[in-house]
């Protein structure tokens, strides 16, 4: 008997082509393959597109959050407030400058931070906010800025999962004092590993320039061009944070084809709304709402509760049994051992993140998937829920409609 074939769909898969290619072939003729005016040109760009005044290309997100709240002079003794449902990096960055760093729960609906409960771990030693836009979806700012301006805090978006996305007409870079960007490899702008960090305050900017690069004297990278000079000083203990222009040349391409790339993600969405609606007494659509674009880097799906006879990991096994790669994002902060001993809460402390970890999943979502890679995913993760409904409990009256936000 022949064996059923099994469609491979990776988790995640870049969008790269001719366009990369060359840039990287160009620049590695030009031979300036260092910080240089490449990553220059990227800051000049990314400013324009998210409507800044001022971008510095880094090598990571997370850097981009350690030179914000560097420059913005966190320090120890300081308290920083962000969400417990988020990656490391937001906390981390928070202990980098020897800061306190204040967790809080998530508002379930957006799995975004809770600005009412945020307002209650507000104290005197409370100098920053730390946002996250999970998946893709902007935070209340409406709520958050007022909070962060009545105490004087320095707001920093976390926009790791946001790029090109927007909140009631404003850009995603436009929404905090400074915002923090991510183009690691599965990011909806790739440069392989890096980050941009963005803003509209000048001295900000030229304090987290200077400390991006070993702490040297402004424009520091130009002293093996005509411009510069071979002579330097060192006015801080810096860091070395710095972009290369190989890097910056792949962003530089991608930037380019971004809007392209984001209206497949829209789309691809829209497809799996369409192909999971079936479904809806079983799990529940990513969160979005009116008045806000999405930037949709992940398509997240949860589980509704006591209705399946299995539960997340074991329909993620059965899931990669049929070639179907798939994550789960994230694994609250406060679980993780380190956390756990370093700010001394339990499990139950964010009730919302550890509900909504326990029943939520990634499936494969980028702009190279197919229509029929989307088909192949929902039909496969539809008879897995079919053969393990449990229809009777489901209470009386449930609708079968997407669970949206807004």
């Amino acid at each position: 008997m022949q064996e059923k074939t099994i469609r491979k769909v990776p988790f995640y898969k870049p969008s790269l082509d001719e366009a990369e290619i060359e840039a990287v072939r160009s620049t590695l003729i030009d031979g300036w393959i260092t910080t240089g005016p490449k990553a220059k040109k990227f800051e000049a760009e990314m400013a324009a597109y998210t409507g800044s005044k001022y971008a510095l290309a880094v090598n990571s997100c997370t850097a981009a959050l350690h030179l914000a709240l560097a420059a913005a002079g966190i320090k120890r003794g300081d308290k920083v407030i962000t969400t417990a449902y988020t990656f490391a990096a937001s906390v981390e960055t928070i202990i980098y400058c020897g800061a306190r760093p204040v967790l809080v729960d998530i508002d379930p609906a957006t799995l975004n931070i809770d600005p009412l409960q945020v307002a209650e771990k507000m104290d005197k030693k409370t100098k920053a906010l730390v946002t996250v836009d999970i998946a893709g979806l902007p935070c209340d700012y409406d709520s958050l800025r007022p909070l962060a301006a009545k105490k004087k805090l320095f707001l920093l978006a976390d926009a790791a999962h946001s790029l090109g996305a927007s909140y009631k007409g404003v850009k995603v870079g436009r929404l905090a004092d400074a915002t923090a960007f991510s183009f690691y490899s599965t990011k909806n702008l790739t440069t392989g590993e890096g980050g941009m960090l963005v803003t509209d305050d000048r001295k900000l900017h030229e304090r987290a320039a200077i400390l991006s690069l070993h702490g040297m004297s402004k424009d520091a990278w130009k002293r093996y061009t005509s411009e510069g000079s071979w002579y330097y000083e060192i006015v801080a203990a810096g860091f070395k944070y710095n972009l290369s222009d190989l890097q910056a040349s792949l962003g530089l391409a991608q930037l380019g084809k971004f809007p392209k790339l984001q209206e497949r993600r829209r789309y691809l969405a829209e497809l799996y709304d369409r192909y999971l609606a079936p479904y809806l007494d079983m799990l529940e659509l990513p969160p979005r709402n009116g008045h806000s674009e999405h930037a949709w880097h992940m398509y997240l799906i949860r589980l509704k509760p006591k209705v399946l006879k299995i539960g997340r990991d074991e329909l993620l096994r059965r899931l990669v049994a049929f070639g179907i790669g798939t994550s789960v994002h994230f694994i609250p902060v406060h679980l993780h051992p380190f956390y756990r001993k370093f700010l001394g809460h339990k499990p139950a402390d964010f009730p919302n993140a550890l509900a909504t970890f326990k029943r939520i999943f990634t499936p494969p979502f980028y702009p190279a998937m197919s229509d029929g890679d989307v088909e192949y995913v929902c039909s496969k993760l539809g008879e897995i829920l079919k053969a393990n409904y449990k229809p009777s409990m489901v209470p009386a009256g449930t609708k079968k409609k997407a669970e949206l936000v807004g």
